[in-house]
């Protein structure tokens, strides 16, 4: 199930405007081209920014979200037509009978490869992109370094804004993280919309595994070549995995 932030229909359209700056996604862009691919999966899409950027550009992109109201969104966008959208799972996309493309590229931004706090779903998901790959296809996604421990950050005295939203009016939101259990991380982040006064509450948990495990995981679905980079926008703070099939 997916968190209130990205499932809950009004939170979904509020996404981008309470987090304009996607400059992270340039990243991904630059890896597009680093690698020639002509098709990309991009797995756990969301509101679908780096889809439709990917698509208007020529590439040919397939974008799976478990979250509805997040690929609504996204179907909404400008050039959405040009990309293939599907509200489920990469491993769900894995065993559609009906599905037989394989792409050069597949990606996780942000912090998607964090939310599979389950060793089994993480592998499943890990087998599952392997599968959706071209022989010689790449997987590329970020995670956060736990010795830079993000989450101390994640107050509502560092986070706390209010953005006025087209057609919504002050939208107020912050993080604030409730429980550290080990490398399980969890936050809230209350949504106000004050042309009405509703509140919605999201609860998430993000697992911040180490690198040493994370490459582990990779080899053990079948990857080869891993290859762990510095994220550059944001240097010493966490990693770009690069893995090859």
């Amino acid at each position: 199930m997916s968190d209130a932030a990205f499932s809950h229909p009004r939170l979904a359209r509020v996404y981008d405007p309470l987090d304009p700056d996607r400059s992270d996604l340039d990243t991904y862009v630059d890896l597009v081209h680093e690698f020639g691919a002509a098709s990309v999966l991009d797995v756990g899409c969301g509101t679908g920014t780096l889809a439709c950027r990917l698509a208007d550009s020529g590439v040919d992109v397939l974008g799976v979200d478990p979250a509805e109201a997040s690929v609504d969104v996204a179907r909404r966008k400008p050039g959405a037509d040009r990309v293939e959208w599907v509200v489920g799972t990469a491993p769900e996309v894995a065993a559609d009978p009906s599905r037989r493309k394989r792409y050069d590229l597949a990606t996780m931004t942000a912090n998607v490869a964090q939310v599979f706090t389950d060793d089994a779903d993480w592998a499943d998901t890990l087998r599952a992109v392997r599968t959706c790959l071209r022989p010689g296809g790449h997987l590329a996604f970020e995670a956060r370094d736990p010795a830079d421990r993000a989450w101390e950050r994640w107050t509502k005295e560092l986070t706390h804004q209010v953005v006025e939203v087209e057609g919504e009016g002050p939208v107020e939101d912050w993080a604030q993280v409730t429980a550290v259990d080990g490398e399980l991380v969890t936050f809230e982040s209350p949504t106000i919309f004050h042309s009405d006064g509703e509140r919605v509450d999201s609860t998430s948990t993000l697992r911040f595994r180490d690198e040493e495990a994370l490459q582990s995981s990779l080899e053990q679905a079948g990857f080869s070549a891993v290859e762990v980079r510095e994220l550059p926008y944001a240097p010493g703070r966490g990693w770009l995995f690069v893995a090859r099939t």
